[in-house]
């Protein structure tokens, strides 16, 4: 589905004076949900991101270095394109608001990860990235002022919440339901 483009700011005003007025109508939540696997199959899955009515269903695989056959996004991709798509569209969003015309804008994300950790080949190694890179390849319109890129760039950077999410850490619940069976939940 493709929207016509209008002007951030006109989008975005009536929104920034909501909140400031009502500063619970900004608390948000997203979200995605695992859908339709094969259960026989550990090796794929289905993501659905967002709310049902997006209509959009992903599916994943598991990585090679890990057994996988790397033959769809796996779920470390997924997580570095939530991240550059983040940065990416908020780098258009502020440039929106500071009149910055942009010929061209690339977000590559990496992240690196040693995964003797998640196989428990060496407990001393941590399970997760251990590292993240973020490369903005970004070309304005000839005769954008460079302290006007800086800026934006600055104001990307403290904006994106994957960027800051990723940077400062989260708290994260997990709770299990386990149909039939009165089991606990291990520690």
């Amino acid at each position: 589905m493709t929207q016509e483009p209008t002007d951030v700011r006109s989008r975005q005003e009536p929104l920034r004076a909501r909140y400031r007025d009502t500063p619970e109508a900004a608390r948000i939540t997203d979200r995605a949900v695992t859908t339709g696997a094969d259960l026989s199959d550990p090796w794929h899955g289905t993501v659905q991101p967002g709310s049902e009515d997006h209509g959009e269903t992903w599916s994943f695989g598991m990585h090679r270095a890990v057994g996988g056959f790397h033959d769809a996004p796996n779920p470390g991709d997924i997580l570095c394109a939530a991240l550059a798509t983040c940065l990416d569209s908020t780098i258009r969003l502020i440039a929106d608001r500071l009149n910055v015309t942009l010929e061209r804008l690339d977000v590559e994300v990496t992240a690196d990860v040693d995964v003797r950790g998640t196989l428990v080949v060496r407990r001393d190694v941590p399970v997760g990235f251990q590292s993240m890179q973020c490369h903005v390849d970004i070309k304005p319109a000839n005769g954008t002022d460079p302290a006007l890129i800086q800026k934006l760039l600055k104001g990307a950077e403290y904006s994106c919440v994957n960027l800051q999410t990723l940077r400062n850490g989260v708290s994260v619940a997990t709770s299990v339901d386990i149909e039939g069976e009165d089991m606990p939940h291990p520690a």
